[in-house]
């Protein structure tokens, strides 16, 4: 007798939250809508209402300092395996994302995290909504604009 085979329901949709107020994200919200997506991408700005909205366990603060994707199955991809899904989910850009996820490809992804953070450090992106209450969504009553960002966006180890 064989074994079962597997069943796994495939990834239909990934959400994107990037940051609304740094001009790299925003570029690269931008490139990726003009892409050909074999999975579609919802791009929602970070620490929105939309973000609490659809996501209200998730860190939200965390999502400011450091791209996050969430799976329609509730998977949550941060950092470099965030870049890597967000190419995988692209019809031209889906066999250079298996690449970059081998161990071969791990320095280049490096070298762009440490690339964009350094962009946004220099630019200085906000990492929080500044004079909102803590945990509230960025664009709600009191938020102001604020001081760059003082913490870095996390780089990979």
């Amino acid at each position: 007798m064989t074994a079962p085979a597997l069943r796994s329901t495939p990834l239909r949709r990934l959400t994107v939250l990037y940051d609304a107020d740094c001009s790299l994200c925003v570029h690269l919200r931008h490139w990726l809508r003009r892409q050909r997506q074999l999975v579609p991408l919802n791009l929602v700005p970070a620490g929105s209402q939309e973000a609490y909205r659809l996501f209200p366990a998730l860190d939200h603060r965390h999502t400011l300092r450091e791209i996050t994707v969430i799976g329609d199955r509730g998977q949550i991809y941060s950092g470099s395996a965030a870049w890597i899904v967000c190419l995988w989910a692209l019809a031209e850009h889906r066999p250079r994302a298996h690449w970059l996820a081998t161990p071969a490809g791990a320095p280049f992804v490096r070298v762009t995290m440490l690339a964009a953070a350094k962009y946004r450090e220099l630019s200085g992106a906000r990492a929080a909504a500044p004079g909102a209450a803590p945990g509230a969504p960025a664009g709600t009553p009191g938020d102001t604009a604020g001081p760059p960002c003082d913490d870095r966006c996390e780089i990979p180890r």
